[in-house]
């Protein structure tokens, strides 16, 4: 969904400034690698990095600061990229960039932001991997959980993308959990493309209304469509029957809304044709970017969990056939605030990258 209550879908080929820190993070669209940006954007690769000028260095240098040669000998891992970083050569990982990154980033600038952002972190962990459309993206936290790294690498093991990222906790609201026990609204093996609990995993996370929201695709072998993008029927999950996630009762629908080209978006109905359920103590689930005309309920019907509500789609402010799934604590996106969702199977992790089984097919 939409970022803000602002026009949403804006961001892309777009430079944007954090002023709390100095850092400036740029956004480019390439047309050679795509991944889904879901909710966000058109279907993309962001390339994210700092940008700035500066001349190459053309020495290469070990962990230990030592020259070892050309830089180009030995392909920097995803397991060595942050050491490498931060001991090493970071030439060796600018020679990995793709030739569009290169345009969008100096090593001069690489060298500099790589310094001031890994500067006192003690350890990293990794957060999450997610394998999608011929990119991997790894992800990181710092042991303080205030800094982020993630990275996108190609099959031929370039880097596609790279950005370094505040994180903010709402350990606040992180901590409460739904009274309802919601089930999980599709059938079958999911891949979750945002979840989790900061911005790198969730983009949602950043903005209240939407803070736990999830975005749904399925996929088979890596990739969530097969032969033209440009066509909706070749997505994996459009058309997949979308089911009540717990008992309550319908106070709103859409279901007129013109299913998107894939990559064209519309960002007057970010939402799209959707289902707003209330089930009560405040708690409203809100199932978005229905498929046109597959809405299978009205205003005031009871419905009970596992119930079928509509066909998944490509409406509103999405990029390509997804889900859209959130509790609020009112029936409107854009003036309630997104609840922690407490899951009835609780052994499944909903963040990017895993694949969860919804419901028994």
């Amino acid at each position: 969904m939409n970022r803000s209550n602002e026009k949403p879908g804006k961001e892309n080929g777009r430079r944007y400034e954090k002023r709390s820190s100095g850092w400036k993070l740029l956004v480019l669209t390439l047309a050679a690698l795509t991944i889904l940006s879901a909710c966000t954007s058109n279907k993309i690769t962001s390339t994210e990095a700092e940008q700035g000028s500066g001349q190459k260095d053309n020495r290469d240098t070990s962990s230990n600061g030592q020259e070892t040669g050309s830089a180009d000998q030995e392909k920097v891992s995803p397991e060595r990229l942050i050491d490498t970083l931060t001991n090493g050569s970071k030439e060796a990982v600018y020679n990995q960039f793709t030739p569009e990154m290169k345009q969008a980033v100096s090593l001069e600038n690489l060298k500099s932001t790589a310094d001031s952002f890994l500067k006192g972190v003690k350890s990293w962990k990794q957060a999450y991997r997610a394998e999608m459309n011929g990119l991997t993206e790894y992800a990181w936290t710092d042991d303080t959980g205030a800094k982020g790294i993630r990275v996108y690498y190609t099959k031929d093991q370039q880097i596609a993308g790279l950005s370094v990222v505040p994180l903010e906790a709402h350990p606040d609201t992180d901590s409460k959990l739904t009274q309802t026990e919601f089930h999980f609204p599709m059938k079958g093996d999911m891949f979750v493309f945002w979840g989790g609990q900061n911005v790198m995993a969730n983009y949602h996370y950043e903005h209240a209304m939407q803070r736990y929201a999830l975005d749904i695709v399925r996929t088979k072998d890596g990739a969530s469509y097969q032969g033209d993008p440009k066509v909706n029927a070749n997505y994996y999950a459009f058309g997949e029957p979308l089911y009540a996630a717990a008992d309550g009762t319908v106070v709103d629908i859409k279901n007129d809304i013109e299913d998107n080209v894939p990559g064209v978006m519309n960002p007057d109905e970010a939402a799209g044709n959707y289902v707003v359920i209330d089930h009560g103590n405040k708690e409203y689930s809100i199932t978005a970017h229905i498929k046109k005309g597959s809405v299978a309920v009205k205003k005031g019907d009871k419905v009970k969990q596992g119930d079928r509500i509509g066909d998944l789609g490509n409406s509103g402010n999405s990029s390509e056939a997804h889900l859209h799934f959130q509790v609020s604590n009112g029936p409107d996106l854009f003036t309630s605030q997104s609840l922690h969702i407490r899951w009835a199977d609780q052994s499944q992790e909903l963040i990017r990258g895993n694949t969860v089984q919804g419901l028994p097919e």
